[in-house]
């Protein structure tokens, strides 16, 4: 009989997370945080020193989402922060690799998200509406990180993204840090919501 092939993975924080059927339990924000912040967006195709992480584009959506949404509640808005959680573990693929590996990666991406948010008190699914709304936060960041590490022209990012309203990115600039810097924004940012949580 053959073996089933291994489908955990140690974190640092010493759990064993079954990233084919994910658990609750074996959530830590501490490892999502640092998964996030050395995963680099753009396959790291970015200006400067450090790669632009994941954990900072999260920051960034979520103060985009706060913006477009500023009656959002404190739920609402750590889903924002949560919206890329599951590339702590599968990585972030740009949209192109995306449709060609195809539903597969989909499916990882839903059943963590779904582990994720029940860890800290969310929906397992993002409702509708909300989801839309952090899509446009989603957007509008990859407008600014296109245009601003990616080396793309405003024609360019504009094609693909859209043309944000320039009060919505007004003192936004993108400043490349490491990783750790990062990880720690991203973890209290995470403590701050949570506590606001009813």
């Amino acid at each position: 009989m053959a073996r089933q092939p291994r489908a955990w993975q140690r974190m640092l924080s010493g759990r064993r997370l079954d990233l084919l059927d994910p658990t609750p339990v074996d959530i830590e924000i501490e490892d999502i945080a640092h998964g996030l912040a050395f995963v680099a967006r753009w396959n790291g195709q970015t200006h400067g020193d450090y790669p632009y992480s994941v954990a900072e584009h999260s920051l960034l959506v979520e103060t985009l989402f706060a913006r477009l949404c500023p009656q959002a509640s404190p739920a609402d808005r750590l889903t924002a922060l949560l919206h890329d959680a599951p590339e702590y573990v599968i990585g972030d693929m740009i949209s192109p690799v995306k449709a060609a590996v195809g539903p597969g990666y989909g499916e990882l991406d839903k059943r963590l998200s779904a582990a994720i948010h029940i860890r800290f008190g969310l929906p397992a699914a993002t409702p509708a509406k909300l989801k839309k709304m952090i899509k446009k936060a989603d957007t509008v960041s990859a407008f600014m990180e296109a245009t601003q590490i990616a080396g793309f022209t405003e024609a360019e990012a504009t094609k693909f993204f859209g043309r944000p309203a320039p009060e919505l990115m007004q003192g936004l600039d993108i400043q490349l840090r490491p990783p750790v810097a990062a990880r720690n924004d991203y973890t209290r940012r995470h403590a701050a919501l949570l506590e606001r949580m009813p």
